[in-house]
Protein backbone atom coordinates (compact mmCIF):
# COMPACT_ATOMS: atom_id res chain seq x y z
CA UNK A 1 0.00 0.00 0.00
CA UNK A 2 1.27 3.47 -0.84
CA UNK A 3 1.85 5.66 2.22
CA UNK A 4 -1.23 7.80 1.60
CA UNK A 5 -3.40 4.65 1.38
CA UNK A 6 -2.80 3.34 4.87
CA UNK A 7 -2.64 4.22 8.53
CA UNK A 8 -0.53 2.52 11.19
CA UNK A 9 -1.98 1.00 14.34
CA UNK A 10 -0.40 -1.28 16.90
CA UNK A 11 -1.55 -4.37 18.76
CA UNK A 12 0.31 -6.46 21.33
CA UNK A 13 2.65 -7.83 18.65
CA UNK A 14 3.56 -4.52 17.03
CA UNK A 15 2.61 -1.95 14.34
CA UNK A 16 0.36 -2.89 11.41
CA UNK A 17 -0.43 -1.06 8.17
CA UNK A 18 -4.19 -0.82 7.71
CA UNK A 19 -6.10 0.58 4.71
CA UNK A 20 -6.75 4.23 5.52
CA UNK A 21 -10.55 4.15 5.41
CA UNK A 22 -11.06 0.67 6.84
CA UNK A 23 -13.09 0.44 10.04
CA UNK A 24 -11.22 -2.66 11.18
CA UNK A 25 -8.02 -2.68 13.21
CA UNK A 26 -4.69 -4.49 13.40
CA UNK A 27 -5.91 -7.97 14.34
CA UNK A 28 -8.33 -8.01 11.42
CA UNK A 29 -5.60 -6.81 9.09
CA UNK A 30 -3.21 -9.51 10.26
CA UNK A 31 -5.84 -12.19 9.63
CA UNK A 32 -6.71 -10.72 6.24
CA UNK A 33 -3.10 -11.19 5.16
CA UNK A 34 -2.38 -14.42 6.99
CA UNK A 35 -5.49 -16.33 5.85
CA UNK A 36 -6.48 -15.33 2.30
CA UNK A 37 -7.96 -18.65 1.15
CA UNK A 38 -11.41 -20.19 0.95
CA UNK A 39 -14.87 -18.81 1.46
CA UNK A 40 -15.55 -15.62 3.36
CA UNK A 41 -16.99 -15.73 6.85
CA UNK A 42 -20.77 -16.02 6.42
CA UNK A 43 -22.50 -12.74 7.08
CA UNK A 44 -25.07 -14.58 9.18
CA UNK A 45 -22.26 -15.11 11.70
CA UNK A 46 -21.34 -11.43 11.59
CA UNK A 47 -24.93 -10.31 12.18
CA UNK A 48 -25.29 -12.78 15.05
CA UNK A 49 -22.09 -11.38 16.55
CA UNK A 50 -23.46 -7.87 16.28
CA UNK A 51 -26.67 -8.81 18.07
CA UNK A 52 -24.60 -10.62 20.71
CA UNK A 53 -22.28 -7.64 21.23
CA UNK A 54 -25.26 -5.31 21.51
CA UNK A 55 -26.90 -7.57 24.09
CA UNK A 56 -23.61 -7.80 25.98
CA UNK A 57 -23.14 -4.01 26.03
CA UNK A 58 -26.68 -3.48 27.31
CA UNK A 59 -26.28 -6.23 29.91
CA UNK A 60 -22.95 -4.92 31.13
CA UNK A 61 -24.49 -1.50 31.64
CA UNK A 62 -27.44 -3.01 33.51
CA UNK A 63 -25.22 -4.94 35.92
CA UNK A 64 -22.97 -1.93 36.43
CA UNK A 65 -19.90 -3.29 34.64
CA UNK A 66 -19.87 -0.78 31.74
CA UNK A 67 -20.38 3.00 31.79
CA UNK A 68 -23.76 3.87 30.33
CA UNK A 69 -22.34 6.29 27.78
CA UNK A 70 -19.97 3.66 26.40
CA UNK A 71 -22.68 1.05 26.28
CA UNK A 72 -24.94 3.45 24.37
CA UNK A 73 -22.15 4.28 21.91
CA UNK A 74 -21.53 0.59 21.25
CA UNK A 75 -25.26 0.06 20.77
CA UNK A 76 -25.49 2.97 18.30
CA UNK A 77 -22.58 1.65 16.24
CA UNK A 78 -24.09 -1.82 16.10
CA UNK A 79 -27.51 -0.51 15.08
CA UNK A 80 -25.81 1.37 12.24
CA UNK A 81 -24.06 -1.80 11.07
CA UNK A 82 -27.16 -3.98 11.35
CA UNK A 83 -29.03 -1.56 9.10
CA UNK A 84 -26.53 -2.09 6.25
CA UNK A 85 -27.21 -4.36 3.32
CA UNK A 86 -25.12 -7.51 3.02
CA UNK A 87 -23.05 -5.90 0.27
CA UNK A 88 -22.36 -2.85 2.42
CA UNK A 89 -21.66 -4.94 5.52
CA UNK A 90 -19.14 -7.14 3.74
CA UNK A 91 -16.79 -4.17 3.20
CA UNK A 92 -15.96 -4.12 6.91
CA UNK A 93 -15.85 -7.89 7.46
CA UNK A 94 -13.40 -9.35 4.93
CA UNK A 95 -12.10 -12.40 6.80
CA UNK A 96 -12.22 -16.03 5.72
CA UNK A 97 -13.59 -19.18 7.31
CA UNK A 98 -10.19 -20.84 7.20
CA UNK A 99 -8.56 -18.88 10.01
CA UNK A 100 -8.01 -19.77 13.63
CA UNK A 101 -10.42 -22.54 14.56
CA UNK A 102 -11.75 -20.63 17.55
CA UNK A 103 -12.95 -17.75 15.36
CA UNK A 104 -10.87 -15.30 17.40
CA UNK A 105 -10.04 -13.12 14.41
CA UNK A 106 -13.69 -12.74 13.40
CA UNK A 107 -14.62 -11.91 16.99
CA UNK A 108 -11.90 -9.26 16.96
CA UNK A 109 -13.00 -8.06 13.53
CA UNK A 110 -16.40 -7.31 15.04
CA UNK A 111 -14.88 -5.77 18.16
CA UNK A 112 -12.58 -3.50 16.13
CA UNK A 113 -15.22 -2.36 13.66
CA UNK A 114 -17.77 -1.63 16.40
CA UNK A 115 -15.20 0.24 18.51
CA UNK A 116 -13.92 2.36 15.63
CA UNK A 117 -17.41 3.21 14.43
CA UNK A 118 -18.56 4.01 17.99
CA UNK A 119 -15.60 6.38 18.36
CA UNK A 120 -16.54 8.08 15.11
CA UNK A 121 -20.16 8.47 16.19
CA UNK A 122 -19.26 9.48 19.75
CA UNK A 123 -15.85 11.25 19.72
CA UNK A 124 -13.91 11.46 22.97
CA UNK A 125 -15.19 8.25 24.63
CA UNK A 126 -12.14 6.18 23.63
CA UNK A 127 -14.01 2.90 23.23
CA UNK A 128 -11.63 -0.06 22.98
CA UNK A 129 -12.21 -3.34 21.12
CA UNK A 130 -11.09 -5.65 23.93
CA UNK A 131 -11.84 -3.68 27.07
CA UNK A 132 -15.26 -2.35 26.04
CA UNK A 133 -16.86 -4.20 23.11
CA UNK A 134 -15.50 -7.56 24.27
CA UNK A 135 -16.08 -6.88 27.98
CA UNK A 136 -16.89 -10.05 29.92
CA UNK A 137 -16.47 -12.17 26.81
CA UNK A 138 -13.98 -14.35 24.95
CA UNK A 139 -13.84 -15.55 21.38
CA UNK A 140 -14.09 -19.00 22.93
CA UNK A 141 -17.65 -18.38 24.16
CA UNK A 142 -18.89 -15.75 21.69
CA UNK A 143 -18.15 -17.76 18.55
CA UNK A 144 -19.98 -20.93 19.67
CA UNK A 145 -22.85 -18.73 20.80
CA UNK A 146 -23.02 -17.18 17.34
CA UNK A 147 -22.80 -20.68 15.84
CA UNK A 148 -25.93 -21.85 17.63
CA UNK A 149 -27.82 -18.66 16.81
CA UNK A 150 -27.17 -18.88 13.07
CA UNK A 151 -27.89 -22.61 13.08
CA UNK A 152 -31.33 -21.90 14.56
CA UNK A 153 -31.91 -19.14 11.99
CA UNK A 154 -30.99 -21.49 9.15
CA UNK A 155 -33.32 -24.21 10.43
CA UNK A 156 -36.09 -21.60 10.71
CA UNK A 157 -35.75 -21.05 6.94
CA UNK A 158 -35.53 -24.74 6.10
CA UNK A 159 -38.67 -25.84 7.94
CA UNK A 160 -41.12 -23.89 5.72
CA UNK A 161 -39.42 -25.30 2.61
CA UNK A 162 -40.06 -28.84 3.84
CA UNK A 163 -43.66 -27.97 4.71
CA UNK A 164 -44.15 -26.47 1.24
CA UNK A 165 -42.91 -29.61 -0.49
CA UNK A 166 -45.19 -31.73 1.69
CA UNK A 167 -48.11 -29.54 0.63
CA UNK A 168 -47.30 -29.94 -3.08
CA UNK A 169 -46.93 -33.70 -2.68
CA UNK A 170 -50.27 -33.93 -0.88
CA UNK A 171 -51.99 -32.46 -3.92
CA UNK A 172 -50.53 -35.20 -6.11
CA UNK A 173 -51.30 -37.85 -3.50
CA UNK A 174 -54.96 -36.86 -3.37
CA UNK A 175 -55.31 -36.42 -7.12
CA UNK A 176 -53.85 -39.84 -7.90
CA UNK A 177 -54.99 -41.75 -4.84
CA UNK A 178 -56.79 -44.37 -6.93
CA UNK A 179 -54.46 -44.40 -9.95
CA UNK A 180 -53.15 -47.96 -9.95
CA UNK A 181 -49.63 -48.74 -11.14
CA UNK A 182 -47.00 -51.44 -10.96
CA UNK A 183 -45.12 -51.65 -7.69
CA UNK A 184 -41.41 -52.38 -7.80
CA UNK A 185 -39.06 -53.98 -5.29
CA UNK A 186 -35.40 -54.84 -5.98
CA UNK A 187 -35.89 -52.92 -9.27
CA UNK A 188 -38.21 -55.76 -10.34
CA UNK A 189 -41.97 -55.88 -10.84
CA UNK A 190 -44.01 -56.32 -7.68
CA UNK A 191 -47.68 -56.19 -6.70
CA UNK A 192 -49.75 -53.10 -7.57
CA UNK A 193 -50.18 -49.95 -5.56
CA UNK A 194 -51.57 -46.57 -6.44
CA UNK A 195 -49.41 -43.59 -7.29
CA UNK A 196 -51.13 -41.76 -4.46
CA UNK A 197 -50.01 -44.45 -2.03
CA UNK A 198 -46.47 -44.22 -3.37
CA UNK A 199 -46.47 -40.45 -2.87
CA UNK A 200 -47.86 -40.88 0.65
CA UNK A 201 -44.61 -42.67 1.50
CA UNK A 202 -42.65 -39.60 0.37
CA UNK A 203 -44.88 -37.38 2.49
CA UNK A 204 -44.47 -39.57 5.55
CA UNK A 205 -40.68 -39.54 5.17
CA UNK A 206 -40.61 -35.74 5.03
CA UNK A 207 -43.00 -35.40 7.96
CA UNK A 208 -40.75 -37.64 10.02
CA UNK A 209 -37.70 -35.62 8.96
CA UNK A 210 -39.42 -32.42 9.99
CA UNK A 211 -40.32 -33.90 13.36
CA UNK A 212 -36.74 -35.07 13.94
CA UNK A 213 -35.51 -31.55 13.23
CA UNK A 214 -38.06 -29.98 15.56
CA UNK A 215 -37.28 -32.41 18.36
CA UNK A 216 -33.56 -31.69 18.12
CA UNK A 217 -33.80 -27.94 17.62
CA UNK A 218 -33.93 -27.02 21.35
CA UNK A 219 -30.38 -28.32 21.84
CA UNK A 220 -29.25 -25.33 19.79
CA UNK A 221 -30.85 -22.96 22.29
CA UNK A 222 -28.11 -23.76 24.83
CA UNK A 223 -25.55 -20.95 24.57
CA UNK A 224 -21.90 -21.01 25.58
CA UNK A 225 -21.78 -17.29 26.43
CA UNK A 226 -20.54 -16.79 29.97
CA UNK A 227 -17.84 -19.44 29.77
CA UNK A 228 -15.24 -16.90 28.62
CA UNK A 229 -11.80 -18.46 28.07
CA UNK A 230 -12.04 -22.05 29.34
CA UNK A 231 -15.55 -22.38 30.76
CA UNK A 232 -14.97 -20.91 34.22
CA UNK A 233 -16.57 -17.55 33.40
CA UNK A 234 -13.51 -15.51 34.44
CA UNK A 235 -14.11 -11.73 33.96
CA UNK A 236 -17.84 -12.10 33.20
CA UNK A 237 -19.90 -9.97 35.60
CA UNK A 238 -22.52 -11.85 37.66
CA UNK A 239 -25.94 -11.76 36.01
CA UNK A 240 -24.57 -10.54 32.67
CA UNK A 241 -25.06 -13.75 30.71
CA UNK A 242 -28.64 -14.35 31.87
CA UNK A 243 -29.51 -10.88 30.63
CA UNK A 244 -27.79 -11.58 27.30
CA UNK A 245 -29.87 -14.75 26.83
CA UNK A 246 -33.07 -12.82 27.51
CA UNK A 247 -32.21 -10.11 25.01
CA UNK A 248 -31.20 -12.59 22.31
CA UNK A 249 -34.42 -14.50 22.89
CA UNK A 250 -36.38 -11.32 22.18
CA UNK A 251 -34.40 -10.64 19.00
CA UNK A 252 -34.69 -14.13 17.53
CA UNK A 253 -37.97 -15.37 18.96
CA UNK A 254 -36.50 -18.48 20.58
CA UNK A 255 -35.93 -19.32 24.24
CA UNK A 256 -32.16 -19.23 24.42
CA UNK A 257 -30.65 -20.23 27.74
CA UNK A 258 -27.27 -20.02 29.42
CA UNK A 259 -27.76 -22.36 32.39
CA UNK A 260 -25.65 -25.03 30.69
CA UNK A 261 -22.24 -26.55 31.31
CA UNK A 262 -19.77 -24.10 29.80
CA UNK A 263 -16.93 -26.61 29.66
CA UNK A 264 -19.17 -28.63 27.34
CA UNK A 265 -20.22 -25.51 25.43
CA UNK A 266 -16.65 -24.54 24.53
CA UNK A 267 -15.12 -27.97 23.92
CA UNK A 268 -18.06 -29.83 22.35
CA UNK A 269 -20.54 -28.87 19.66
CA UNK A 270 -22.91 -31.79 20.11
CA UNK A 271 -25.99 -29.76 19.16
CA UNK A 272 -24.55 -28.78 15.78
CA UNK A 273 -23.42 -32.35 15.18
CA UNK A 274 -26.67 -34.07 16.09
CA UNK A 275 -28.81 -31.53 14.25
CA UNK A 276 -26.76 -31.95 11.11
CA UNK A 277 -27.39 -35.68 11.44
CA UNK A 278 -31.08 -34.86 10.99
CA UNK A 279 -30.19 -32.74 7.95
CA UNK A 280 -28.28 -35.68 6.53
CA UNK A 281 -31.34 -37.88 7.05
CA UNK A 282 -33.48 -35.30 5.26
CA UNK A 283 -30.96 -35.19 2.42
CA UNK A 284 -31.03 -38.98 2.14
CA UNK A 285 -34.82 -39.01 1.92
CA UNK A 286 -34.78 -36.17 -0.61
CA UNK A 287 -32.26 -38.09 -2.71
CA UNK A 288 -34.54 -41.12 -2.68
CA UNK A 289 -37.65 -39.12 -3.61
CA UNK A 290 -35.89 -37.21 -6.40
CA UNK A 291 -34.33 -40.43 -7.68
CA UNK A 292 -37.70 -42.20 -7.79
CA UNK A 293 -39.38 -39.39 -9.66
CA UNK A 294 -36.67 -38.90 -12.25
CA UNK A 295 -36.61 -42.66 -12.95
CA UNK A 296 -40.41 -42.88 -13.19
CA UNK A 297 -40.29 -39.93 -15.61
CA UNK A 298 -37.48 -41.44 -17.68
CA UNK A 299 -38.07 -41.74 -21.39
CA UNK A 300 -40.34 -40.62 -22.89
CA UNK A 301 -40.04 -43.57 -25.29
CA UNK A 302 -37.27 -45.75 -23.87
CA UNK A 303 -37.81 -45.47 -20.13
CA UNK A 304 -40.49 -46.00 -17.50
CA UNK A 305 -42.44 -42.97 -18.76
CA UNK A 306 -45.04 -43.22 -15.98
CA UNK A 307 -44.71 -39.54 -15.08
CA UNK A 308 -44.57 -36.35 -17.09
CA UNK A 309 -42.28 -33.65 -15.71
CA UNK A 310 -42.36 -29.94 -16.52
CA UNK A 311 -40.04 -28.70 -19.26
CA UNK A 312 -38.23 -25.92 -17.43
CA UNK A 313 -35.42 -25.45 -19.94
CA UNK A 314 -34.00 -27.17 -23.04
CA UNK A 315 -32.32 -30.38 -21.96
CA UNK A 316 -29.57 -30.58 -24.51
CA UNK A 317 -27.33 -28.35 -26.59
CA UNK A 318 -27.40 -30.89 -29.44
CA UNK A 319 -30.61 -32.95 -29.10
CA UNK A 320 -33.68 -30.85 -29.96
CA UNK A 321 -36.75 -31.27 -27.79
CA UNK A 322 -34.99 -33.09 -24.96
CA UNK A 323 -36.35 -32.55 -21.44
CA UNK A 324 -34.20 -33.42 -18.42
CA UNK A 325 -35.13 -33.84 -14.73
CA UNK A 326 -32.93 -30.92 -13.73
CA UNK A 327 -34.66 -30.12 -10.45
CA UNK A 328 -34.24 -33.72 -9.33
CA UNK A 329 -30.59 -33.57 -10.34
CA UNK A 330 -30.09 -30.42 -8.27
CA UNK A 331 -31.63 -32.15 -5.24
CA UNK A 332 -29.38 -35.19 -5.58
CA UNK A 333 -26.28 -33.03 -5.98
CA UNK A 334 -27.28 -31.03 -2.91
CA UNK A 335 -27.70 -34.30 -1.01
CA UNK A 336 -24.20 -35.38 -2.02
CA UNK A 337 -22.85 -32.08 -0.70
CA UNK A 338 -24.76 -32.51 2.58
CA UNK A 339 -23.29 -36.00 3.00
CA UNK A 340 -19.83 -34.47 2.59
CA UNK A 341 -20.64 -31.68 5.03
CA UNK A 342 -21.79 -34.29 7.53
CA UNK A 343 -18.41 -35.99 7.33
CA UNK A 344 -16.75 -32.62 7.93
CA UNK A 345 -18.97 -31.87 10.91
CA UNK A 346 -18.60 -35.35 12.40
CA UNK A 347 -14.82 -35.09 12.26
CA UNK A 348 -14.62 -31.51 13.49
CA UNK A 349 -17.01 -32.22 16.37
CA UNK A 350 -14.61 -34.91 17.55
CA UNK A 351 -11.73 -32.43 17.81
CA UNK A 352 -12.56 -30.81 21.15
CA UNK A 353 -9.05 -31.07 22.53
CA UNK A 354 -8.98 -30.27 26.24
CA UNK A 355 -10.96 -27.07 26.91
CA UNK A 356 -11.84 -26.01 23.38
CA UNK A 357 -12.82 -27.26 19.96
CA UNK A 358 -10.69 -25.46 17.36
CA UNK A 359 -12.69 -26.34 14.23
CA UNK A 360 -15.60 -24.03 14.97
CA UNK A 361 -15.41 -21.86 11.85
CA UNK A 362 -15.37 -24.67 9.30
CA UNK A 363 -18.01 -26.61 11.26
CA UNK A 364 -20.62 -23.86 11.16
CA UNK A 365 -19.77 -22.97 7.56
CA UNK A 366 -20.53 -26.57 6.56
CA UNK A 367 -23.76 -26.53 8.59
CA UNK A 368 -24.96 -23.30 6.99
CA UNK A 369 -24.08 -24.60 3.53
CA UNK A 370 -26.23 -27.69 4.09
CA UNK A 371 -29.18 -25.63 5.29
CA UNK A 372 -28.87 -23.19 2.41
CA UNK A 373 -28.67 -25.75 -0.38
CA UNK A 374 -31.41 -27.92 1.11
CA UNK A 375 -33.73 -24.94 1.50
CA UNK A 376 -33.10 -23.80 -2.06
CA UNK A 377 -33.27 -27.13 -3.84
CA UNK A 378 -36.30 -28.38 -1.88
CA UNK A 379 -38.17 -25.20 -2.77
CA UNK A 380 -37.18 -25.49 -6.43
CA UNK A 381 -38.13 -29.16 -6.49
CA UNK A 382 -41.57 -28.36 -5.06
CA UNK A 383 -42.29 -25.41 -7.35
CA UNK A 384 -40.63 -26.43 -10.59
CA UNK A 385 -41.07 -30.19 -10.62
CA UNK A 386 -43.73 -31.52 -8.23
CA UNK A 387 -46.22 -28.71 -8.87
CA UNK A 388 -46.35 -29.45 -12.60
CA UNK A 389 -46.00 -33.22 -12.34
CA UNK A 390 -48.67 -35.33 -14.08
CA UNK A 391 -49.29 -39.05 -14.50
CA UNK A 392 -49.14 -40.91 -17.81
CA UNK A 393 -52.12 -43.14 -16.99
CA UNK A 394 -52.09 -45.09 -20.28
CA UNK A 395 -48.48 -46.08 -19.75
CA UNK A 396 -49.21 -47.15 -16.18
CA UNK A 397 -52.12 -49.28 -17.41
CA UNK A 398 -50.00 -50.92 -20.12
CA UNK A 399 -47.21 -51.81 -17.69
CA UNK A 400 -49.73 -53.10 -15.17
CA UNK A 401 -51.46 -55.23 -17.76
CA UNK A 402 -48.16 -56.86 -18.71
CA UNK A 403 -46.96 -57.33 -15.15
CA UNK A 404 -46.66 -60.90 -13.91
CA UNK A 405 -46.61 -60.13 -10.21
CA UNK A 406 -50.34 -59.53 -10.04
CA UNK A 407 -50.42 -63.33 -9.96
CA UNK A 408 -49.90 -62.89 -6.21
CA UNK A 409 -53.67 -62.34 -5.94
CA UNK A 410 -54.25 -65.90 -7.18
CA UNK A 411 -51.97 -67.46 -4.58
CA UNK A 412 -54.53 -67.60 -1.72
CA UNK A 413 -56.93 -69.44 -4.04
CA UNK A 414 -54.71 -71.89 -5.94
CA UNK A 415 -51.53 -71.94 -3.86
CA UNK A 416 -48.11 -70.30 -4.16
CA UNK A 417 -46.58 -73.06 -6.31
CA UNK A 418 -49.36 -73.13 -8.91
CA UNK A 419 -49.43 -69.33 -9.09
CA UNK A 420 -45.65 -69.27 -9.63
CA UNK A 421 -45.99 -71.82 -12.42
CA UNK A 422 -48.56 -69.62 -14.17
CA UNK A 423 -46.30 -66.55 -13.94
CA UNK A 424 -43.26 -68.49 -15.20
CA UNK A 425 -45.25 -69.96 -18.09
CA UNK A 426 -46.50 -66.52 -19.13
CA UNK A 427 -42.95 -65.15 -18.99
CA UNK A 428 -41.47 -68.08 -20.93
CA UNK A 429 -44.16 -68.13 -23.64
CA UNK A 430 -44.52 -64.36 -23.88
CA UNK A 431 -48.23 -64.40 -23.15
CA UNK A 432 -50.34 -62.41 -20.76
CA UNK A 433 -50.97 -63.62 -17.24
CA UNK A 434 -54.64 -64.04 -18.08
CA UNK A 435 -53.83 -66.35 -20.98
CA UNK A 436 -51.44 -68.44 -18.92
CA UNK A 437 -53.86 -68.66 -15.99
CA UNK A 438 -56.79 -69.83 -18.11
CA UNK A 439 -54.55 -72.23 -20.02
CA UNK A 440 -53.43 -73.83 -16.75
CA UNK A 441 -56.95 -75.01 -15.98
CA UNK A 442 -56.54 -73.89 -12.39
CA UNK A 443 -58.60 -70.74 -12.83
CA UNK A 444 -61.80 -70.01 -14.70
CA UNK A 445 -62.36 -66.75 -16.53
CA UNK A 446 -65.02 -65.77 -13.99
CA UNK A 447 -62.65 -66.48 -11.11
CA UNK A 448 -59.83 -64.61 -12.80
CA UNK A 449 -61.99 -61.52 -13.25
CA UNK A 450 -63.10 -61.65 -9.62
CA UNK A 451 -59.71 -62.32 -8.05
CA UNK A 452 -57.66 -60.03 -10.27
CA UNK A 453 -59.27 -56.75 -9.22
CA UNK A 454 -56.23 -54.49 -9.44
CA UNK A 455 -57.60 -51.65 -7.35
CA UNK A 456 -58.72 -54.10 -4.68
CA UNK A 457 -55.17 -55.51 -4.57
CA UNK A 458 -53.92 -52.12 -3.31
CA UNK A 459 -56.14 -52.36 -0.20
CA UNK A 460 -57.13 -48.79 -1.00
CA UNK A 461 -60.25 -49.17 1.15
CA UNK A 462 -58.07 -49.90 4.19
CA UNK A 463 -55.60 -47.06 3.72
CA UNK A 464 -56.13 -43.35 3.61
CA UNK A 465 -54.15 -40.38 2.32
CA UNK A 466 -51.69 -38.59 4.61
CA UNK A 467 -53.45 -35.75 6.42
Amino acid sequence: MAEQEYRIESDTIGPVKIPKDALWGPQTERSRNNFPSGELMPLQIIRAFLHLKKAAAQSNVEVGDEPEEKGKAIEDAIDHLLALSDEELRKDFPLHVLQTGSGTQSNMNVNEVVANLANKLHPGLDILPNDDVNRGQSSNDTYPTAMNIVAVEAIDKLEPAIEHLISELKEKQNKYWKTVKVGRTHLQDATPLTFGQEVSGYISALKHDLEYIRQLKPTLYELAIGGTAVGTGLNAAPGMTEKIAGKLSEVYGHEFKVDTNKFWGLAHHSGIDVMHGALKTLAADMFKIAQDIRFLASGPRAGYNELNIPANEPGSSIMPGKVNPTQAEAVTMAAAKVFGNDTTITFTASQGNFEMNVYKTVMIAAFLDSCDILTGTITGFADKMIHGLTVNADRMDDLLENSLMTVTALSPHIGYHEAATIAQTADKEGTTLREAALKSGKVTEEQYNEWMDLLKMTNIDRSKPED
